[in-house]
């Protein structure tokens, strides 16, 4: 017995978030257009840093858009779960495409180190500015969106890293007009590489869980065993199989053995009400359970190994 509560997004949602994505890609590709050509005319490799990865947030925010239109396709007969998955490949993506970044930055900025290079301060001050304000636009553009989505919260995160690193860079300008320190360049591109390291890990891991069809971290079976218990008419819960399908939708499949062999219309009573329970107090909103007598199974582990075939 199954039953599945999904919150489909509303066509004018869909709609809002997509061309909000949209402003937010054309906004960084003016960013990126500008601080390459103010990184040559200014020798600045933080700023020619921050250019390649705007132009990171421009590949970032079409994945994020596209996976976007991919996820919200309808399921056919082929693809029974759709295309659900396709925004947590695209955090996934993103996510690792911000320490690839951060890698090549770590290796430009040491080298850079040994050779300082004369560095126009007011341009860089000036181009880092302007990213700064389009970049938090952007930010605001997809801030409420990147609140309960994986993919959307991975463009946030490129757009806030990208907004710190122009922080960082106006920073260096500012010490270099002010004091002549030519090397703050690399440090700081040093600094903000350890950063984008750093605040990527988060969604890496919270990606691979997910693909992985982990149990979420936030639901304990030991807990939702007892609950389940707490029915007079069921005996166990066993070959439990909790994981999530993307980041909204928590499915749940298990063998469910009653203690006595009940009516029909009986079994119906208390699948629903434990489908209600697993939706209210665990959030769980797919359910799939089979109901079997106390016994019909031989191994009524709770997680039950796969046997090997043999042949």
């Amino acid at each position: 017995m199954g039953k599945g509560n999904h919150g489909h997004a509303h066509h004018d949602h869909s709609d809002l978030k997509g061309r909000n994505l949209g402003i937010a890609i054309l906004l960084n590709i003016g960013i990126t257009v500008a601080q390459v050509i103010g990184g040559f005319m200014s020798g600045s490799l933080a700023l020619l840093s921050d250019a390649m990865h705007n132009f990171s947030d421009v590949l970032a925010l079409i994945i994020s858009w596209f996976a976007s239109k991919l996820s919200s396709r309808k399921q056919t007969a082929k693809q029974t779960f759709g295309y659900k998955r396709a925004e947590i490949l695209a955090a996934l993506f993103n996510s690792i495409s911000l320490a690839v970044i951060a890698f090549f930055l770590l290796k430009e900025a040491v080298q850079r180190i040994s050779e300082p290079q004369e560095i126009e301060s007011g341009l860089v001050m000036i181009l880092g500015g302007l990213s700064i304000l389009l970049n938090l636009l952007s930010m605001l553009l997809v801030k409420k969106d990147a609140k309960d989505n994986i993919n959307m919260r991975s463009a946030y995160l490129h757009l806030l890293s990208d907004m710190i690193s122009s922080v960082a860079v106006v920073l260096g300008g500012l010490a270099m007009y002010l004091w002549e320190i030519s090397w703050i360049d690399s440090v700081l591109s040093i600094l903000i590489a350890l950063y984008l390291v750093y605040s990527s890990w988060g969604l890496v891991k919270e990606s691979i869980r997910i693909l992985m069809q982990f149990a979420p971290v936030h639901l304990n079976l030991d807990k939702i065993l007892l609950k389940v218990k707490e029915l007079e008419e069921i005996e166990n819960m066993h070959h439990v199989h909790l994981w999530q399908l993307d980041d909204k939708q928590i499915n749940l499949e298990a063998h469910i053995s009653f203690r006595n062999d009940i009516n029909l219309s009986e079994v119906s009573e208390v699948l629903h009400k434990l489908e209600h329970m697993f939706q209210d107090e665990f959030e769980i909103n797919h359910v799939t359970l089979q109901p079997e007598i106390n016994g019909f199974c031989e191994d009524e582990s709770v997680v039950s190994q796969e046997r090997k075939h043999t042949h």
